[in-house]
């Protein structure tokens, strides 16, 4: 609680609003306790924390992956349900791991195991780690990608992060380190694999007519993109290429004008360093199969044309479940993002959720 009443303050301090000034609080995935310190917080803790006084409140656990309570958020405002809402991500995976228990390992600690699941853990598909490794495999085999792609990702997230002071990872990582690392999944290494922390991230969503009063440039939401239009497993996929962030890319550029070749900044879900070309492919960026000659040109990382997770993402910022490359997004759309900021960066996606469930969210500044 205490990471996430800070995160909170911060949050308030830059719009320029008090705790009478939140009406709404909306998180992902509410209070639970399938993961060790995966979600411990859930909205009526925080509430009561806080001294919160809301007349509209949500967690939501079945939706477009961990963007949906900023899409639910921004739809309550639209709708007149609040003026402003506090949508938080609070984690204690780090401290609450032992010997016995791992954090993200569905189920942990439990004596049984039922739905999709059930056809996996026997198998010893314990963890995404698992699953993201079949989706890299098949990857790997269709398009000719390597380690040595991935681990572009994820030595160029590090030399973000080293720009970062709230990143975790600080200390260099080279190609040398990035393959010499044991293997966790194969093809999926150490460092193809996010951070568990402990850690709080907070976004305020606001009615168009209250932002402008706000301390901030109000940061506007030009698209969103949601649809799934695929089996809600990792292992039943038709093209295992692919995930749910195609769905949801599609739907997001038929609700805008822009395209691909107008975003300055980009926020991609990296929980594994697979999933950041398939959001790259997804988005449009480059065609089906092409992300690892997209990456190997230095399009992605510091000094590319189309910079992605410029805080260090989770491979090396720490695990946050998307809220950290949003709230990235947004320090890069005020220009805040200090040595590591984009020159003059107006317009921001960001994409969240690996497997099948995805968000997609376009942000501008005016």
């Amino acid at each position: 609680m205490l990471h996430l009443a800070e995160a909170t303050d911060r949050a308030l301090v830059r719009a320029g609003l008090s705790r009478a000034d939140i009406d709404g609080i909306c998180t992902y995935p509410g209070k639970a306790d399938n993961s060790p310190g995966m979600s411990p917080l859930g909205t009526g803790d925080v509430r009561q924390a806080l001294g919160l006084q809301t007349r509209w409140h949500c967690a939501v656990p079945d939706g477009p992956a961990q963007m949906a309570p900023i899409m639910v958020a921004a739809m309550a405002v639209m709708t007149g349900q609040a003026r402003h809402v506090l949508c938080f991500r609070a984690l204690t995976e780090s401290s609450s791991q032992t010997a016995q228990q791992r954090a993200s390992v569905p189920g942990a600690g439990r004596p049984a195991i039922g739905g999709w699941l059930s056809w996996l853990v026997p198998m010893g598909a314990m963890s995404a780690s698992n699953w993201a490794g079949w989706m890299a495999t098949r990857y790997f085999h269709e398009f000719g990608m390597t380690r040595e792609h991935l681990g572009m990702i994820a030595c160029g997230q590090r030399r973000f992060a080293q720009m970062n002071p709230q990143a975790v990872m600080q200390k260099p990582l080279t190609m040398d380190d990035y393959l010499a690392a044991r293997m966790i999944s194969t093809p999926l290494g150490l460092f193809d694999c996010d951070i568990p922390i402990d850690g709080a991230a907070v976004v305020i969503v606001s009615a168009a007519d209250a932002a402008r009063d706000c301390a901030s440039v109000p940061l506007r939401i030009e698209a969103m993109g949601s649809a799934l239009r695929s089996t809600e497993t990792w292992d039943q996929r038709e093209d295992l290429t692919t995930m749910g962030a195609h769905d949801a890319a599609a739907d997001l550029w038929e609700r805008t004008d822009l395209k691909a070749k107008d975003v300055d900044v980009l926020g991609l879900y990296d929980g594994f360093s697979i999933f950041v070309p398939m959001w790259l492919e997804a988005l449009g960026f480059c065609k089906h199969g092409e992300a690892k000659d997209f990456i190997a040109e230095g399009n992605i990382g510091p000094g590319g044309r189309y910079p992605t997770n410029t805080g260090g993402g989770q491979l090396s910022g720490g695990r946050l479940h998307g809220f950290s490359l949003l709230h990235e997004a947004c320090l890069q759309l005020w220009g805040d993002a200090g040595d590591r900021q984009i020159d003059s960066a107006k317009t921001a996606v960001c994409g969240m959720g690996g497997g099948f469930i995805a968000g997609a969210m376009l942000l501008n500044r005016d």
